[in-house]
């Protein structure tokens, strides 16, 4: 069985040919592109023409390598973003970056209408300046043109699906991003939507993953050698939902996960929603899975820190690969100085070593000296705010949670991992790297019958990748504890 998956991460896009045989699974890269946003008139905008140029470009990598007969197409990207199409299904300008500056103050307006409890008893959904109701509503300020004679709205993966097949529609994962779909029904909650002043008809019908869609189009298959049967098939759109999927867990209640990437997003799989006061106070989300799973988690910075810090230190005319980086950040030894990964100065700034600077300064701290403590910063905080999210887990839902699985390109980060398992204070398993684009891989395989199960599919995973175990050193508990107390206290 042969599938191509498409996944389109914060810094590059990956074209991967699946093959699962004997219930393993091989990944193959057809083709890696960049995937940055492009500024232009003042917006941040994806550049959605460019990023269907190379989507092409790596399936016309793919049959030529592997042929042009394949079980299934899917993509995964990240939460939020959208085109708007209009009757004639025709794409109304590129889709807006979730990161321009279009949502500032947004949410606060919102709420002069929708009540934040309202808003959350619905969708469970945690509270960030920029998720789709947000954007959606800058348009309404705007008196947006777009939003007007929009017929169609469609998020990321969908709008790539659509132009692959032609279809339109809105599958849950994704949809569960955008803080307008009721988490208990898994359907849009339009009155929500009417209250808000927002055109509930432009929403398609939300498909569950693994739903096929359809053919694809005589054109892609043209374009790119595909055979014209070729079938377009819904992943978990979200590439988080997709990574979760192909966890290799082999129990059940006694383990979190943490997809790490640009993004860190962190929690524990539930069968429901769950919904309460205390969810919302620290802005935990519940988000859709694969096999009518919830995923419960917290929405934290992620490698985003180390990734900006690397840009602008090039930009001072030296270049230096992650792996240096992260050289220089383990010769600096244990920090004094902590940040929140998540406080406002880090979303976009145009410096990211300056506004740390500037936070260290804010907070009565020593600032990094050089590179090497600059990166240990971002990683020691980013370790403390994963011991602060795991014991909200666990409060929140009664787990004691002994293993944090760690799978995405954050699993390459060794030192990462073994500050998580040292801060802690658990087993940390890591692995796979290529979780996303494996399950987006078996998912589609789920819709073919050739996966029978959530959980038959990570036994797949855990026959087909290798794993690595961090055991927390006991030795760096005092650290870690007086590390905390002040990481808590920051203000």
């Amino acid at each position: 069985m042969k599938y191509i998956a498409i996944d389109l991460g914060a810094e590059s896009g990956r074209v991967m040919a699946g093959i699962l045989e004997n219930d393993k699974l091989q990944l193959h890269q057809a083709h890696r592109f960049s995937n940055q946003p492009v500024r232009c008139n003042g917006v941040l905008h994806w550049d959605f023409l460019r990023l269907w140029h190379d989507i092409c470009e790596g399936i016309q990598r793919a049959v030529a390598t592997f042929g042009n007969e394949w079980d299934g197409i899917g993509v995964d990207t990240w939460g939020v973003d959208f085109g708007l199409l209009d009757e004639r299904r025709q794409l109304l300008g590129n889709p807006v970056h979730y990161r321009d500056s279009r949502t500032n103050g947004v949410m606060e307006t919102v709420f002069a209408k929708l009540p934040e409890q309202e808003i959350f008893a619905s969708t469970g959904t945690q509270f960030i300046s920029f998720n789709t109701l947000y954007q959606l509503m800058s348009l309404h300020h705007q008196n947006s043109v777009q939003l007007k004679v929009a017929h169609t709205m469609l998020l990321m993966p969908d709008l790539f699906h659509y132009a692959l097949s032609g279809v339109r529609s809105a599958e849950y994962t994704i949809a569960s991003t955008t803080q307008m779909l009721n988490a208990n029904s898994r359907k849009w909650d339009k009155d929500l939507l009417r209250r808000a002043g927002l055109p509930p008809q432009i929403l398609p019908e939300v498909t569950m993953p693994g739903t096929v869609l359809g053919k694809v189009l005589p054109e892609v298959a043209s374009r790119t050698g595909l055979d014209p049967q070729t079938l377009v098939t819904a992943p978990a759109g979200h590439d988080a939902a997709s990574a979760v999927a192909a966890v290799p867990a082999a129990t059940k209640s006694n383990w979190a996960y943490l997809s790490s990437g640009t993004w860190s997003l962190m929690g524990v799989e539930l069968d429901k929603p769950l919904i309460n006061p205390a969810v919302q106070k620290y802005n935990f989300t519940n988000e859709g899975g694969v096999g009518g799973k919830i995923r419960f988690l917290k929405n934290i910075a992620g490698l985003w820190l180390v990734q900006e810090c690397r840009r602008s230190l090039t930009g001072d005319g030296r270049e230096y690969s992650y792996a240096e980086l992260t050289q220089k950040a383990n010769d600096a030894g244990t920090m004094e100085t902590w940040i929140d990964p998540d406080d406002a100065a880090f979303v976009a700034p145009n410096d990211m070593p300056q506004a740390i600077s500037e936070y260290c300064v804010k907070t009565g701290q020593t600032p990094p000296e050089d590179e090497g403590t600059l990166i240990r910063i971002c990683l020691e905080s980013l370790a403390l705010k994963y011991r602060w999210t795991l014991e909200k887990l666990e409060e929140l839902t009664g787990r004691k949670l002994d293993v944090l699985h760690i799978v995405g390109g954050g699993t390459q980060n060794i030192l990462l991992c073994q500050l998580t398992a040292d801060c802690l204070g658990r087993t940390v398993i890591a692995g796979p790297v290529e979780a996303t684009a494996s399950g987006n891989v078996l998912v589609q395989a789920m819709a073919r019958g050739h996966v029978t199960s959530l959980e038959h599919l990570r036994q797949i995973v855990r026959d087909s990748w290798e794993v690595v175990t961090y055991e927390p050193q006991v030795s760096n508990n005092a650290y870690w504890d007086n590390a905390y107390s002040k990481f808590c206290g920051l203000e």
